[in-house]
């Protein structure tokens, strides 16, 4: 199965109607709508714990994915993300 591209901040796969935009207006190859705006993060205070977090809550309240899993995905993923590289690892 061909893997599907992801946001580069939250991992959210991306389609029609979840990308962001960059500076020009143009759809954003790389970020969705939720992080990515006019070329700007949305939250550029955002910390990738911060994220983790979000992704964790999400995955949980509305995709009901079970608390261990959705810990294992989104500790293993965000932290690989072109946005997070290089930022220091949860501990």
């Amino acid at each position: 199965m061909e893997e599907k591209p992801r946001c580069q901040s939250c991992g959210m796969p991306l389609g029609i109607g979840f990308y962001g935009t960059d500076a020009d207006g143009r759809a954003s190859e790389e970020y969705c709508k939720l992080c990515f705006e006019n070329g700007r993060f949305r939250e550029p205070n955002l910390t990738l714990e911060e994220m983790i977090g979000r992704s964790i809550a999400n995955m949980v309240d509305d995709l009901y994915m079970r608390q261990e899993e959705a810990e294992h995905l989104a500790t293993t993923v965000i932290p690989k993300l072109k946005r997070w590289v290089g930022t220091p690892q949860i501990k």
